[in-house]
């Protein structure tokens, strides 16, 4: 493995920083302590920031040599409303909050990075070292396209990178085109007549047509979607009555589809409503259909994902680099600013198994400090290449 021996050699520091930060989560748009930190270390390293774009974003921008070249690296600040499950010293002391997402990994690498190039300073252009807020809840990548984010700095491309937990330390894998899917979210409200358990027929119930709306659309994606389209659909919440004896006047229904195709896309959602309109319409009840577009198809542009392609092979060979990764139904507001400018996404190895294995989100997930190095030496060797 190639790593960058500054970085190498840090590895313990970076441990801390990561712990630092893991221990203190902060979720969308309340990342203050945070984005202090970040701001903080880019000005120890000699960094010039600028603050505030989203509420609590930074953005961080190094120039060296006379070449008009400009790229942007990003990274999120963020953590997850989930109660940490971890009994390490280094726990979250937030309640209810924890850098379930490993977040606080990619700070850390994006920072080590920045350390190394300001003080080489061996690339030629100008490189924007972007930490968003808001990534899990809130959009928060658009927020800070709405806030002037490429109007205040004009980069040629963006990069993001993140890590995976079931791809092995080691190894990375991106594709061009479609990588992450577009992500949706359905809110269907039942509004039927309540009344005694005891007669039900002096009621209208609207937990029948609520039922039958969650297996029709589950239905429709079985049977109307061609197989070649890549989607999904999950009812998560079904919400009705707060008492056995009581038959309720509304029944909620929330979810998500989510989709590698614009096809898809549009066929569920027309099907969403015209399911549960017909359905409610049958059971006598009235219904209220809202349809979000939450984020984008994440599209990776083929020359950029081959500079990315050959800079993490530059770090851990091309051998252990999958440049044709399967596209993965999880969703990633970076989508936001790869449709504003060409760039790519990677995703690096967080281990198997009982190291770096636990799947993000998970109460006991933890982002593998072994990686820190490798991604840092990533980023560095992207800038190197394009700079």
């Amino acid at each position: 493995m190639n790593l960058v021996q500054d970085i190498a050699d840090a590895h313990p520091e970076l441990i801390g920083w990561r712990r630092t930060l893991h221990a203190m989560p902060e979720t969308g748009f309340e990342e203050f302590r945070t984005a202090d930190f970040v701001d903080a270390k880019l000005k120890e390293f000699g960094i010039e920031t600028k603050r505030g774009m989203a509420t609590t974003g930074v953005v961080g921008t190094l120039s060296a040599g006379s070449s008009g070249k400009t790229i942007a690296l990003r990274s999120e600040l963020d953590a997850i409303n989930l109660q940490e499950a971890n009994d390490f010293a280094h726990r979250s002391t937030v309640d209810g909050k924890m850098h379930g997402c490993g977040h606080d990994g990619h700070m850390t690498m994006l920072l080590a990075a920045a350390r190394h190039l300001a003080r080489t300073r061996d690339f030629d252009g100008t490189v924007h070292f972007i930490f968003q807020p808001a990534e899990e809840v809130g959009n928060g990548g658009l927020r800070m396209i709405e806030d002037g984010l490429f109007e205040a700095i004009r980069p040629e491309a963006v990069y993001g990178m993140h890590n995976f937990p079931g791809i092995p330390v080691g190894q990375f894998a991106t594709r061009p085109g479609d990588f992450m899917a577009s992500l949706d979210a359905f809110d269907i409200t039942i509004e039927g007549v309540g009344g005694h358990g005891a007669y039900p027929s002096k009621a209208r119930t609207p937990i029948l047509p609520a039922c039958a709306i969650v297996s029709a659309l589950n239905e429709h994606v079985a049977s109307q979607i061609p197989s070649e389209e890549t989607m999904s659909l999950s009812v998560a919440q079904l919400n009705a009555g707060s008492a056995i004896n009581v038959i309720p006047a509304s029944a909620n229904i929330k979810g998500t589809v989510r989709s590698l195709g614009e096809a898809a896309q549009l066929e569920m959602e027309a099907a969403v409503e015209r399911i549960a309109k017909g359905i409610c319409g049958a059971y006598g009840v009235d219904c209220t259909v809202s349809y979000q577009r939450t984020y984008p198809r994440l599209v990776n542009a083929a020359r950029e994902t081959a500079s990315a392609i050959d800079a993490a092979a530059a770090v851990v060979g091309a051998d252990n680099v999958d440049s044709n990764g399967k596209p993965m139904m999880a969703s990633e507001d970076f989508a936001w600013m790869l449709r504003e400018k060409p760039g790519n996404y990677i995703a690096i190895g967080n281990g198997i198994g009982d190291k770096g294995g636990t799947f993000v989100h998970h109460p006991k997930y933890d982002f593998n400090d072994d990686i820190l190095p490798i991604g840092a030496s990533y980023w560095v060797s992207l800038v190197r290449r394009l700079l």
